[in-house]
């Protein structure tokens, strides 16, 4: 926004009116958590808070930064709960770009890669692993590859809600990413049992995350179901061991669900879900 003289609001997909032209000035990236992966993408997200609060994108294709520079070593210092977070909101990218219907053969490739790496390291990169190079080594790429995955694939509904509930609250990006991401994912595995067989594939990828969670590579014939609550256990059991806070800890009340869920988009989610569904998703983390 440099070589601009007006304010960024104007900018903002949804609130201003004027397109940005991708003018900048050269920049470099350097991450020192390992979360976004904005490093390699091509927009920025900008909040106001309150009650017509909004997280809205300044999005460019020439906004993608000139350089950047991915040092584990600077990520060294970052403490356990900005880490957990972190962590919990690239794992959330890389599932959420995996299971979208706009995903590829080269998005599932990456995504699966980034989730195997950070499902090794998180525990780890915010214990007794937060000195190693190695571990943190291992978020940062789970972190870039989760930035390059989306940017291509998109996200579901655990940002969806993120965007919204991020308008209205003074609420880390990651912490709710993080404490939704178990309910969302329990949510959209019980809509895509229920539309039958057009939820087969959607159903089959949840199950080979789950199996990639206990190191293996594919699904043994006939326990798909077995897989997927492997799936949802883990997650719950890192958002627990993580200390993920619930959204009460940032007043948000199960009165503002409604309005919470009628301003949430599905984004690419892998299934359509109803209010109900929304409601539903929040309310058991509130």
């Amino acid at each position: 926004m440099i070589p601009k003289r007006d304010s960024i609001k104007n900018y903002l997909e949804g609130v201003g009116d004027k397109a940005h032209d991708g003018q900048k000035i050269p920049y470099i990236a350097i991450p020192t958590t390992s979360g976004t992966g904005s490093e390699a993408t091509k927009n920025a997200v900008i909040s106001e808070i309150g009650p017509d609060g909004f997280k809205k994108s300044l999005r460019h294709d020439n906004l993608i930064p000139n350089v950047a520079i991915i040092d584990p070593e600077l990520m060294i210092s970052c403490p356990a709960t900005i880490s957990a977070a972190c962590g919990m909101d690239a794992f959330t990218q890389l599932l959420e770009a995996y299971v979208s219907p706009k995903a590829n053969l080269m998005t599932d490739a990456l995504a699966f890669s980034g989730m195997k790496y950070i499902s090794e390291n998180l525990i780890l990169a915010c214990s007794t692993g937060a000195s190693n190079v190695k571990v943190r080594a291992a978020m940062a790429y789970g972190s870039l590859i989760s930035g390059i995955s989306l940017a291509n694939a998109g996200l579901g509904i655990v940002h969806g809600l993120a965007s919204s509930i991020g308008g209205f609250f003074d609420i880390p990006h990651g912490v709710v990413c993080g404490t939704l991401l178990a309910e969302a994912t329990r949510m959209n595995i019980k809509i895509l049992r229920e539309i039958g067989p057009s939820g087969k594939k959607g159903l089959q990828k949840h199950a080979k995350i789950g199996a990639l969670l206990v190191g293996k590579e594919e699904i043994e014939e006939g326990k798909i179901d077995h897989y997927i609550m492997i799936l949802i256990e883990t997650l719950e059991k890192w958002t627990k061991e993580l200390k993920i806070d619930r959204l009460a800890k940032y007043a948000i009340k199960e009165e503002d669900v409604d309005k919470i869920a009628e301003k949430t988009g599905l984004k690419n989610n892998p299934v359509n879900l109803n209010k109900e569904n929304i409601k539903s998703i929040l309310i058991n983390r509130i």
